[in-house]
């Protein structure tokens, strides 16, 4: 059985796409592994974090379509768009896939209209409360949209295409415990500790309120920081000016791939974007949050950080509103026990660790030519049940 898998540009189209090839690669009731083929863009992160999954990729001639400068590429987008359609068809004609699963943005767009006359089923799948553009704009050409909240089912409820809320697809966060967590990363195993990351997208501003706060932020608790490339030498940098004694409580990282995990583990409390990704990982492990909406994604992340805020597991700073001393605030919820306790509980709730297991089972079963599950089947393998 072949399966094709079609997502790029940013890690919230990626990620979410590598934990359901995970699923789809490691499921006991098709003892028979699907050959995997990945198909992206010209330009984004999938060339590198999809070949390292050991998955074979092909590129269309599409970028990406969100250029807001007045540049040649506000000319030549359309064309990449026009010109991927055909070219998309040709891959799909050549790779046969079964089935198809997309994570939305732009791929998904050539591969949805080329996929429609070919009779291919798909699997479209939407991470933010608010639908982006490429999914209202394809929806009706899905075979079965998955959406991670229940805002998203009802904006897209006009249609006829089954929607199913699954969550958003992510690693298995039971791969490593907390005790195993803290020893990798060397912390004590009783250290309240904040883990404070924005992202891809305007890290500068979590790296200023750090930068500012950290002499009274070590004082009170470690600090995991991931500051992306340009910011990493300034934060070693202030790291030296701490005192010895509190030096090693602050920790400082350029990016953290491997090591995310165990970093979210590890942490009691997340400071960081409301990316799906991110929501769903901080949930799924039920760790408090305060969360600072990226403002210039189209509303989506401040719809997905209401979301979670009215749901008892974040708290909410804007982005405009975060600096030290809002940092410093979000820091003293480790020391309200009760109502880190509170918030906590509710991410648990709130959490669907199970999202890429469910959406495993959407394209499955249309793979296979089988009925789509019940919703009440894919919600219970979204919370973490049997499938």
């Amino acid at each position: 059985m072949r399966l094709l898998i079609a997502g790029g540009g940013t890690g919230g189209h990626i990620y979410p796409a590598l934990a359901v090839a995970r699923s789809l690669r490691g499921r006991p009731d098709h003892p028979t592994e699907p050959d995997l083929v990945w198909l992206g863009g010209h330009r984004g992160l999938e060339a590198e974090l999809v070949a390292d999954a050991g998955i074979r990729v092909r590129r269309l001639a599409l970028r990406s379509l969100r250029s807001v400068d007045v540049s040649v590429h506000a000319v030549l987008d359309p064309i990449r768009l026009a010109l991927s359609v055909p070219q998309a068809a040709a891959i799909l004609a050549t790779e046969r896939p079964t089935a198809i699963f997309t994570t939305g943005g732009y791929v998904s767009v050539p591969v949805l209209m080329a996929a429609a006359p070919l009779r291919i089923p798909v699997v479209l799948w939407e991470g933010n409360a608010i639908p982006g553009r490429a999914v209202r704009a394809t929806a009706r050409l899905a075979d079965a949209i998955a959406v991670s909240y229940e805002a998203a089912a009802r904006a897209l409820a006009g249609g006829r295409t089954p929607t199913f809320v699954t969550g958003t697809p992510i690693r298995d966060v039971r791969a490593i415990s907390r005790a195993d967590a803290r020893a990798r990363l060397d912390l004590p195993a009783d250290a309240p500790t904040i883990l404070i990351f924005g992202g891809s997208q305007a890290v500068r501003r979590f790296n200023g309120a750090v930068a500012e706060a950290l002499p009274r932020l070590v004082a009170r608790v470690h600090v995991l920081h991931v500051t992306g490339e340009s910011g990493y030498a300034p934060a070693l940098a202030g790291r030296e000016q701490l005192a010895a004694d509190v030096r090693a409580r602050y920790r400082p990282y350029p990016f953290l791939r491997d090591e995310m995990l165990p970093a979210l583990v590890a942490a009691d409390l997340v400071v960081g974007r409301a990316g799906s990704s991110t929501v769903a990982e901080v949930t799924a492990l039920g760790i408090p949050s305060v969360i600072v909406p990226y403002p210039h994604a189209a509303g989506h992340q401040v719809a997905n950080a209401e979301i979670l805020a009215a749901s008892g597991a974040a708290r909410i700073v804007p982005d405009e509103a975060f600096d030290a001393e809002a940092l410093l605030a979000a820091a003293d919820l480790l020391l309200d026990a009760p109502a880190r306790t509170a918030m906590a509980e509710a991410a648990r709730r709130f959490g669907r660790p199970g999202a890429a297991d469910a959406i495993a089972a959407l394209v499955l079963a249309l793979a296979e030519r089988r009925p789509l599950p019940s919703v009440e089947a894919i919600a219970t393998i979204a919370a973490g049940g049997p499938a």
